[in-house]
């Protein structure tokens, strides 16, 4: 196991889950994700990608939802958990992240390259 999988291990832990509002998909759009997390998801076509983007979506969102969920990268799983990414149904779980969880994140973000999902 690489160091970035134990860091993706560690956050996906404490980032807390909530039940989204049914059908929406408000918050799945364009989006990056680092190359460890880009590797657990199946791959998709140059079609599907400009398809996704010309729609400003994610190209893994299917007609039920997202077609990745356990394996969405951690921008995803932040949607709803912090006021910074305020879910537009105001659903969010009982305890919000820890600010300082939220912190550590968004520096491994910023130290850890990341391509557009």
């Amino acid at each position: 196991m690489t160091p970035n999988s134990q860091t993706i291990r560690f956050f996906r832990r404490r980032i807390p889950t909530f039940e989204c509002e049914p059908g929406c998909h408000d918050c799945c759009g364009p989006v990056t994700a680092s190359s460890e997390e880009m590797a657990r998801l199946p791959e998709k076509s140059e079609a599907e990608h400009a398809a996704a983007l010309d729609g400003l979506s994610c190209p893994h969102l299917g007609d039920a939802g997202c077609q990745v969920y356990t394996e969405r990268p951690l921008i995803c799983r932040l949607f709803g958990t912090t006021p910074r990414l305020a879910c537009p149904n105001g659903k969010r779980p009982e305890t919000m992240i820890d600010p300082r969880i939220e912190q550590q994140i968004y520096q491994y973000f910023t130290a850890t390259r990341h391509v557009l999902v």
